[in-house]
């Protein structure tokens, strides 16, 4: 982090640091909050962690399910089969993708498998409203039933939502793989599970298999990271995810082993054309994505050096063990340049300042409602203030009867263009004072106890709190980016250049 100018580095702590930040550059705030938790906390908060099945999997019993929360570009599917053969458990795993009609294949698989000790996987358990009552019965039943071969095990995996039941996640072990940030933190996932028998598993060009298995890898990263670019990443979003790569992988062994030479034309096309382009619809992104697929799939990628961009950040390192790949990924960069995308750096500051805003947007969500001990006013002292300095200064409506009589004489049975513009913009501001006043006076009613604070007024809270303008005001309101108080102000400018038009 460069030291902030004019000695002021030393002259302020760390924390103030970040607010002078958010004041003068406030895309690179998402960067100072990672130094920052590292300075004060450690490096233990900053780095991906890789949670592995083994470790997992001694949390969960008989009677103990785990659920999988699926997140964007996870697949826990792969991991649970690895982990069942690495126990002789591969026959004895069972799986149904629930949907219409499978809930009661599902029971059944269940009911027999508690008796024989097998595992069961139900997975897209978001596609199953109808059998979540039955799910919440079978899992409550699992508790107190007798005679449940302790081997038996559940797995659950389902997208957020509402209708999965409550009781289920009480008595389960909960699992969610936030997407990977960043090359480095998507290389490290791809290698947590591979270990020297994964690199060892193509004899017949273990060195080819090696350094092709990396390139597939860092290609990987990058189609999931150029989708943090939104429209100059690519033109439509895809959600690539784990399954593309390991397809991916199992080809690539295959082409290996059948071949004497290696076949880099199919390969690029399956690769490129099948495995990954089968989910783009937009010609321009499957030309993007098979040019990028060519960085890493081709003779030259074989050399030891060979760089995949021009910063020469990643390159291609000597064969070696499973180590020595975790090792070289240990050392690079947390945070990617545009460059290694093929884009240019003003790409970053979209996507930055996009990415700092929802984190100071988040953080300021949590704050408590109640005050601290440091003597300063409590969220109700601050939002009732707020109210008062809004409703104090709220204008009047807009009234036609207080305009100049000419503006409203009609020409041949019509009024002038510029009057019924003038009236359609007091129609739609004299709505938002309206709404503006009605719920400020309900704000400080729900405060004091007098009604119900509804969801709207909860939410407008929370907004008047951090200074944002209310949703609810938004919705009948102008575009704008401002918060709330310049908002307030170009409001009573724009109020006041109406009544002077009338």
């Amino acid at each position: 982090m460069t030291p902030l100018p004019c000695g002021w580095h030393d002259k302020v702590a760390p924390f103030h640091r970040l607010l002078m930040l958010r004041v003068f550059r406030p895309e690179k705030i998402l960067y100072a909050f990672q130094l920052y938790v590292k300075e004060q906390m450690g490096d233990f908060f900053v780095s991906s962690i890789d949670t592995t099945m083994p470790v997992i999997f001694k949390d969960t019993t008989y009677c103990t399910p785990l659920v999988y929360v699926l997140s964007t570009g996870a697949d826990p599917l792969q991991a649970l089969l690895n982990f069942a053969a690495t126990i002789d458990y591969s026959e004895r795993l069972k799986r149904i993708s629930l949907g219409q009609g499978q809930g009661e294949k599902a029971k059944i698989l269940v009911a027999d498998s508690c008796k024989n000790g097998n595992w069961v996987m139900l997975q897209n358990c978001h596609l199953a409203a109808s059998f979540m009552q039955d799910l919440e019965i079978m899992v409550s039943n699992l508790q107190d039933a007798e005679g449940i071969n302790e081997d038996f095990r559940l797995f659950l995996t389902s997208a957020p939502t509402d209708i999965f039941p409550v009781a289920v996640l009480q008595v389960s072990v909960k699992l969610t793989t936030e997407p990977p940030r960043g090359i480095k933190a998507n290389l490290k996932r791809t290698y947590a599970g591979v270990t020297d028998e994964i690199l060892d598993s193509c004899p017949k060009k273990p060195e080819v298999w090696n350094k092709l298995f990396f390139s597939l890898a860092f290609f990987h990263s990058v189609m999931q990271e150029r989708r943090k670019f939104g429209p100059l990443g690519f033109n439509v979003v895809y959600e690539f995810n784990d399954s593309d790569l390991e397809t991916s992988q199992q080809m690539l062994k295959n082409f290996l082993t059948e071949q004497d030479e290696v076949p880099w034309v199919a390969m690029n096309y399956v690769i490129s054309c099948i495995n990954y382009g089968g989910r783009v619809t937009d010609d321009w992104d499957l030309r993007c994505l098979q040019a990028q697929l060519k960085i890493c799939y081709q003779e030259s990628a074989l050399d030891d050096g060979y760089i995949y961009s021009e910063s020469g950040k990643y390159y291609c390192i000597p064969h070696t063990k499973a180590q020595g790949y975790k090792d070289y990924i240990e050392n690079l960069p947390m945070v990617d340049d545009p460059e290694v995308f093929g884009l240019h750096s003003n790409a970053n500051i979209s996507y930055q300042r996009n990415e700092s805003d929802y984190q100071v947007n988040t953080i300021l969500s949590i704050q408590p409602r109640i005050g601290g001990g440091g003597g300063g006013p409590t969220p109700d002292e601050i939002v009732l203030a707020r109210k008062n300095d809004i409703l104090n200064k709220l204008p009047d409506s807009l009234d036609r009867a207080t305009g100049k009589k000419e503006l409203f004489k009609e020409k041949n049975g019509l009024l002038t263009s510029l009057t019924t513009v003038l009236l359609l913009e007091m129609e739609k501001f004299n709505r938002l004072l309206g709404v503006m006043k009605r719920s400020l006076t309900d704000i400080d009613k729900a405060i004091h106890g007098f009604i119900v604070m509804s969801e709207d007024l909860d939410s407008m809270y929370v907004s008047l709190q951090n200074g944002t303008v209310p949703l609810n005001w938004k919705k009948v309101g102008y575009e704008s980016l401002k918060p709330l108080a310049p908002w307030y102000a170009d409001l009573l400018d724009r109020v006041a250049m109406f009544r002077l038009w009338l």
